[in-house]
């Protein structure tokens, strides 16, 4: 029996379920995507309040709003909830929209464990802020207060809010894991006849390096996470020096996830530029080949080079040399794919929609992040930037345009694919200008901070940095609120507006393009070698 018409027989076995049911059983790929992309706005929105708490106590010098131990567990909450729940979630929401689309497959490879790997996340969402809430309980133990990085000692001590936390992670890691298999079984198997893999658009290229990333690093952190709770309750001591253990093995198992993690972040963004930079600059993406090897030589680098944030720990003159030399080579097929982006738009005929506004701040403000990244390889310069505000003011850089914007390109350029409306392209622009704004206000001030000597994660801080803090806070305020006019687009598109038209960016800004030659495979939905029949 083939596989379509086994499909055919479960479609005609369950009558497609409505309501309620239609969301908590759905094997739809479609679906699924929406509830990934709503899950992951939720998570934002919680990730982002705690930011803007952040902010609001470094405003000025003196302890105001929180005491010391909250501010630290805003400092662990807002991380995880913006990487596990908010960016990963919502690169997640894309791929399964769109890579069925992309390959000509009907669904995703595995529908049923599809939906049990988006179940498991409302399930860690809630363990993730439980860890959180607990203390405030009589008899709920300690905050966390450990960062993001969980680094025993600390992490040993903390009562059982930590607890719920290695939970939370090992559902994560779970769902995670399901949905990477299921992406690798699409991406391999259920591409359209003729279809080769160096025909895939560029964004199943990006999640297909993604989810094999996400394989291989996922069960170290699991590990590294048991083993700590085994050092809370059952006696061990893999991280307690007192009984033969060493706290900086947990920092080794944490980065070898937690580098890699950044790749997991950045591909997907990557992947949604290829498809939204060709379509406004009116021409197919340059150097496909390339771009593929650069993605792949990004996640196999990434695998090894992780102990560069780790350098202050005292290891050999070798192994800092080593992963020195590693990480700057990794700025290579980094730099490779930002050229290639600027080789697509030269000469383009192209036209500023929201997409690409973002697309465009994107390659400014990751290139300058990168930049920065390279200052904080060099091992005797590090020494210096470690633990300072500069390291927050870099992989911010990194980690808003290089994933969360490139998000929200592909959320504004599949608006009108996914919901059939045209999104308000005027709010959009609005949106834009008020967040790359606010974004900038906050971060940019961070670097000087940093390089005078401010130390990250304090709550408090010398007079000398008063200024650049109250414009940094100021600036988190307008990109913080600036998402409720994102949720009032989104909202607004759905519910209705102008009908998207069968191909939404053809045409856009009254120019009428004429597509010269059928489209190869990985240009699907990019009008390619084109003239411009210019409306008077």
């Amino acid at each position: 029996m083939s596989y379509t018409t086994t499909l055919h027989d479960e479609a005609h076995h369950h009558a497609n379920p409505t309501g309620w049911r239609r969301w908590l059983f759905s094997t739809n790929h479609k679906d699924i995507g929406t509830l990934y992309l709503f899950f992951a706005l939720t998570m934002m929105f919680m990730g982002g309040a705690s930011a803007m708490l952040i902010r609001a106590e470094l405003f000025q010098p003196g302890i105001q709003l929180l005491d010391p131990d909250l501010y630290n567990n805003l400092v662990t909450n807002h991380a995880l909830l913006m990487i596990f729940g908010a960016v990963m979630p919502a690169a997640a929401g894309l791929a399964n929209w769109m890579i069925p689309l992309m390959i000509g497959a009907p669904d995703m490879a595995l529908p049923r464990m599809n939906n049990l790997s988006f179940w498991i996340l409302p399930a860690a969402g809630t363990m993730l802020i439980l860890s959180f809430v607990v203390p405030f309980f009589p008899g709920g133990g300690s905050q966390i207060n450990t960062g993001w990085t969980l680094y025993p000692p600390l992490s040993v001590q903390v009562g059982m809010s930590m607890d719920f936390l290695i939970f939370a992670i090992h559902l994560l890691g779970i769902s995670s894991v399901l949905a990477s298999i299921n992406i690798i079984v699409t991406l391999l198997n259920m591409r359209a006849p003729g279809m080769t893999l160096m025909q895939m658009p560029i964004f199943c290229w990006t999640w297909l390096v993604t989810a094999f990333l996400l394989i291989l690093v996922v069960p170290v952190l699991a590990g590294g996470v048991t083993m700590l709770l085994f050092d809370r309750h059952f006696g061990t001591s893999f991280f307690d020096a007192a009984g033969g253990g060493d706290p900086v093995l947990f920092q080794h198992l944490f980065w070898f996830f937690g580098h890699p993690e950044v790749y997991v972040l950045l591909l997907p963004s990557i992947g949604v530029l290829s498809h939204i930079i060709p379509t406004f600059a009116r021409k197919p993406l340059f150097g496909y080949k390339s771009m593929v090897g650069a993605m792949i030589a990004v996640g196999t680098i990434g695998m090894v080079v992780w102990a560069h944030h780790q350098y202050t720990i005292g290891m050999s003159l070798g192994a800092v040399s080593y992963f020195m030399i590693g990480t700057i080579i990794i700025s290579i097929p980094v730099g490779l794919m930002i050229f290639n982006f600027i080789a697509t738009m030269w000469r383009g005929a192209m036209t500023f929609e929201t997409p690409m506004l973002f697309a465009v701040a994107i390659i400014l403000m990751f290139t300058f992040g990168g930049l920065s990244g390279v200052m904080l390889a060099v091992v005797p310069a590090d020494m210096q930037y470690h633990d300072s505000m500069f390291v927050v003011a870099h992989f911010h850089y990194v980690l808003m345009p290089g994933a969360v914007f490139g998000l929200f390109a592909g959320v504004f350029y599949w608006l009108p694919k996914w919901t059939g409306h045209m999104y308000d392209e005027r709010l959009g622009k609005i949106f834009f200008w008020i967040n790359v704004t606010g974004f900038n206000l906050t971060f940019f001030p961070q670097h000087f901070l940093g390089l005078a000597g401010m130390p990250r994660r304090i709550i408090d801080y010398n007079v000398m940095f008063t200024e650049f803090n109250a414009i940094s806070s100021v600036g988190a305020m307008i990109f913080g609120f600036s998402h409720l006019l994102l949720l009032y687009i989104v909202i607004k598109t759905i519910r209705g507006g102008e009908p998207a038209k069968s191909r939404a960016w053809e045409g856009a800004e009254g120019l009428e393009w004429e597509v010269a030659s059928p489209p190869p495979f990985h240009t699907w939905e990019t009008p390619p070698l084109i003239r411009q029949e210019q409306t008077s």
